[in-house]
C-alpha cells in the first residue's frame, strides 16, 4: 500500500520551517497517542508510527532534502536510499517527547558538586562591633582528604567509569512507548565507581576536621549581619570547589549602653541638689570621658544628646548620637539633721504652691476634676 505524504501527515506546507513542523509533529502525537485514544489503541498506535516516521524524516536535512527530491524511494533502505529508524530508539523521537513529558535526551552530568554552605554563630561585645576586630573562629568542617586529594581512592588509583551508566550518571529504562531516566544505582548519579578506596576518608573523598579562621569583623557591624568568607565551607564531593562560611553576628548586651542603629542610649542617675541648682557630671562614651552640663530644675526623664558619639553605620552614613537620660535620684539613709533639713526645705517650698511643683500641682488638680465629675 502506497504511504501516505509526509507533509500531509504532519498538515504542513512543504516549505514549512523546521519550528512549524516541530509544532504540528508534537499536536499530532499528543492526538494519536495510544494512551489517549483507549476506545482504538491499534488505529492510533498505526497513526502514531506514522506521524513519527514523517517527523524523523523532515526534520533531518539530509533525509528531508532527499525525501523532496525523490519522495519515499529517497528514503527507503531498501531502494538505496536513506535509513528510516522505524518506531523504537530514535533520537527525534526522544528530544520532542522529553519536550512534552519532560524527558529528553540523555545528558551526561558532572561527578564534581559543590560543597555545602556553613553558617557559625559569632558573640561579640558592643565595643568589638562598633569599633571592628579581628575575631578566631573554630569552625568543625569537611576538609578534602588530603591522602587521596579529594578523589576518594587509594593513593597511585583513581575512579573508573561506571559499567552501569558509562559515565552519565543517569541510566534510561524503557516503559512501553516512553523512555524514563533516573539515578544510577551503581554510581549514585556520580559517573564514576571508586574500585580501591583511600584508606583515610573510606571513599568519601572528605574528611572532618576543626579548622581555627580569622574573621575580619567590619566596624558598625549589628546583631543579624552576616559576614561571607568565600570558600570556607565544606569541600566539594570529588575534588569540586568548597562552599562558602557565613558568619552570623549576635551583640552581647551592654552594661551601661542600649544601642539602637546608629544611636546609643544610657541612663544617668544624678543627685537631687544637683537637678536643683544645675551642675557638671562625667559621661561615659565608647571614645572616653566627656563633661555633661545639667541645667537647674532638670526634671528626671530628660534627654540630653550628645552628637557624634554613637556608632558609624557598617553600611555607612552619618556617625549617630549618644542619648543620655537622667534619673534623678532620691536620697537615702539620712542622719538626723538631714531629715530636718529636708523637712525645712519642705516646708520652705510648700508656701510656694504651684511656682515651686507645676508638675505635682497640675497632677493633683487633674485628679480633682476627675473625682468632681465622677460625684457631679
Amino acid at each position: 500500500m502506497a504511504k501516505e505524504d509526509f507533509y500531509k501527515l504532519l498538515g504542513v506546507d512543504r516549505n514549512a520551517s523546521d519550528a512549524e513542523i516541530k509544532k504540528s509533529y508534537r499536536s499530532k502525537a499528543m492526538k494519536f497517542h495510544p494512551d489517549r485514544n483507549k476506545d482504538n489503541p491499534v488505529e492510533a498506535e498505526a497513526k502514531f508510527k506514522q506521524i513519527k516516521e514523517a517527523y524523523e524524516v523532515l526534520s533531518d536535512p539530509k533525509k528531508r532534502s532527499a525525501y523532496d527530491q525523490f519522495g519515499h524511494a529517497g528514503i527507503d533502505p531498501s531502494m538505496g536510499g536513506g535509513r528510516s529508524s522505524g518506531f523504537g530508539g530514535a533520537e527525534s523521537f526522544s528530544d520532542i517527547f522529553g519536550d512534552i513529558f519532560g524527558g529528553g535526551r540523555q545528558q551526561q552530568r558532572s561527578n564534581v558538586q559543590r560543597g555545602s554552605d556553613l553558617r557559625y554563630n559569632l558573640e561579640l561585645t558592643l565595643e568589638e562591633a562598633v569599633f571592628g576586630t579581628d575575631a578566631k573562629i573554630r569552625v568543625p568542617v569537611l576538609v578534602a582528604c588530603g591522602e587521596c586529594s579529594g578523589s576518594g581512592a587509594k593513593k597511585g588509583s583513581s575512579p573508573v567509569i561506571c559499567s552501569t551508566c558509562h559515565g552519565h550518571g543517569q541510566v534510561r529504562m524503557q516503559q512501553g512507548f516512553f523512555s524514563v531516566q533516573q539515578t544510577c544505582p551503581t554510581c549514585r548519579g556520580t559517573g564514576k565507581q571508586i574500585k580501591d578506596p583511600c584508606g583515610a576518608c573510606y571513599g568519601q573523598g572528605r574528611v572532618q576536621e576543626n579548622k581555627t579562621l580569622s574573621a575580619k569583623i567590619p566596624a558598625g557591624v549589628d546583631t543579624g549581619d552576616r559576614i561571607r568568607l568565600a570558600g570556607e565551607g565544606e569541600a566539594g564531593e570529588f575534588g569540586g570547589p568548597a562552599g562558602d562560611l557565613y558568619v552570623q553576628v549576635q551583640v552581647k548586651d551592654h552594661q551601661i549602653f542600649t544601642r539602637d542603629g546608629a544611636n546609643l542610649y544610657c541612663e544617668v542617675p544624678i543627685s537631687f541638689p544637683t537637678a536643683c541648682l544645675g551642675g557638671e557630671l562625667e559621661v561615659p562614651t565608647l571614645n572616653g570621658k566627656v563633661l555633661l552640663k545639667i541645667p537647674a530644675e532638670t526634671q528626671t526623664g530628660k534627654l540630653f544628646r550628645l552628637r557624634g558619639k554613637g556608632v558609624k553605620p557598617v553600611r555607612g552614613g552619618p556617625v549617630g548620637d549618644l542619648l543620655c537620660k537622667v534619673q534623678i535620684e532620691t536620697p537615702v539613709h539620712l542622719t538626723k539633721e538631714q531629715k530636718a533639713l529636708v523637712e525645712q526645705l519642705s516646708e520652705s517650698l510648700s508656701g510656694g504652691g504651684k511656682h515651686h511643683s507645676p508638675q505635682e500641682s497640675s497632677w493633683t488638680d487633674g485628679v480633682k476634676n476627675f473625682f468632681d465629675k465622677l460625684t457631679g
